[in-house]
């Protein structure tokens, strides 16, 4: 799902590329139809995409061979009118999710949020509206698993929410409603946290926890701005958020609270190079995190401490991944920078692909899967196939 699937772009895998180009190192690359922003995901064999075909206003699932690139199937999930979307946004934004049963999309019909689920040989199992949706800059909101459960962020210029649906029927199971109504594009990041189980995401105004079995409310923090695109992250005993619009911030949250916790979890707090739409990553005691202008900044995760700034530039969308002690740092123009983060920059190697790059990356099986405007790549040994 979502940046993987504890979904905070971390990877548990040890083998994982650092250096490629255009043409080496690629196992294989695959013309993709039409366009978006979405995250590929992985499963065994299988990697699903979903893209939109802007002429025929058809957004599309992709299930393509692993080992080879080849597109397996493709099905029209949704045909509808195109909704007006901000320019660095796409018809085709929210990342899917799979259990290795079925695998869930979520797309904008006209008015209303649109989640389906298909079976791994392209066969629709279910089809749901859980609720309105209206924005200005678009849609995404990409669904992440929880047990038996789908939940989805559902906060936009409207009766804002936050809603579970049942895998199996996509009947909802809970909904809860969402503070203040204000649009944002934060996909919840749902694990055990502070000694209990948690949905935790910033928006709306805020930054708040809910129990993901019944959607009760479990504590808030206040602001501290209006619109939030990127996901915390947690590190075992801190939060991370990263925002937003019109002010930008940097926040630490104890996740043990309960209630309204703005003036007694708040850690740290830092106002400068945050980021608005690049999603942070936590790695050991480190904190890092890439401004959209492409400023990267390293903490000490415990206290806020500045180790260091690195200017990578020129413009960065895609959220941060780490693997094997590494920091993956893809821009918009389709560079990777991997860092080793400690108390001084280290760059260990910078690669260039060759193709505009939005979407976050996918790590599977020692490989990196990389979606670009036309194509999707897979980088590891092996030889350029299509």
């Amino acid at each position: 799902m979502w940046r993987g699937p504890r979904g905070d772009g971390t990877s548990l895998e040890k083998n994982v590329p650092t250096q490629w180009s255009a043409t080496q190192n690629i196992a294989w690359k695959t013309a993709l139809p039409g366009k978006g922003h979405a995250s590929p995901i992985v499963w065994n064999d299988r990697v699903f995409v979903v893209t939109a075909d802007k002429e025929k206003k058809q957004r599309l699932l992709l299930c393509l061979d692993k080992s080879d690139g080849n597109i397996l199937w493709q099905q029209v999930v949704l045909e509808a009118p195109l909704e007006h979307i901000n320019s660095l946004n796409s018809y085709a934004s929210s990342t899917p999710a799979t259990d290795g049963v079925r695998v869930y999309v979520s797309f904008l019909d006209v008015d209303k949020m649109f989640i389906a689920a298909y079976d791994f040989e392209g066969h629709p199992v279910w089809a749901a509206h859980p609720g309105t949706f209206a924005s200005m800059h678009g849609y995404c909101a990409s669904p992440v698993l929880w047990k038996d459960k789908l939940i989805v962020n559902g906060d936009h210029d409207g009766n804002g929410y936050l809603v579970a649906l049942d895998c199996a029927t996509g009947k909802t199971v809970w909904k809860t409603p969402r503070p203040n109504n204000t649009r944002s594009y934060c996909t919840p990041l749902v694990a055990p946290m502070g000694g209990r189980n948690q949905a935790v995401l910033s928006g709306s105004k805020c930054v708040a926890g809910y129990d993901p079995d019944t959607g009760a409310p479990l504590w808030i923090v206040d602001g501290p701005t209006e619109q939030f695109v990127a996901s915390l992250v947690y590190n075992g005993e801190l939060l991370f958020m990263t925002c937003g619009f019109p002010e930008f911030f940097l926040q630490a949250i104890r996740p043990d609270g309960t209630g309204n916790v703005t003036k007694t979890h708040v850690v740290w707090q830092k106002e400068k190079d945050c980021a608005y739409v690049p999603s942070p990553i936590a790695v050991g005691p480190y904190f890092l995190v890439v401004s959209d202008t492409g400023s990267a900044r390293c903490f000490e995760a415990a206290s806020g401490r500045d180790l260091w700034r690195a200017r990578l530039g020129p413009h960065y969308s895609a959220s941060l991944v780490t693997a094997n002690g590494l920091v993956y740092f893809l821009s918009d123009k389709g560079v990777m920078t991997i860092v080793r983060p400690g108390p001084k920059p280290e760059i260990v190697a910078r690669n260039e692909l060759g193709e505009e790059t939005y979407a976050s990356p996918a790590i599977s099986a020692g490989w990196i899967f990389l979606r670009g405007i036309r194509h999707l790549y897979c980088i590891g040994d092996g030889r350029l196939s299509k």
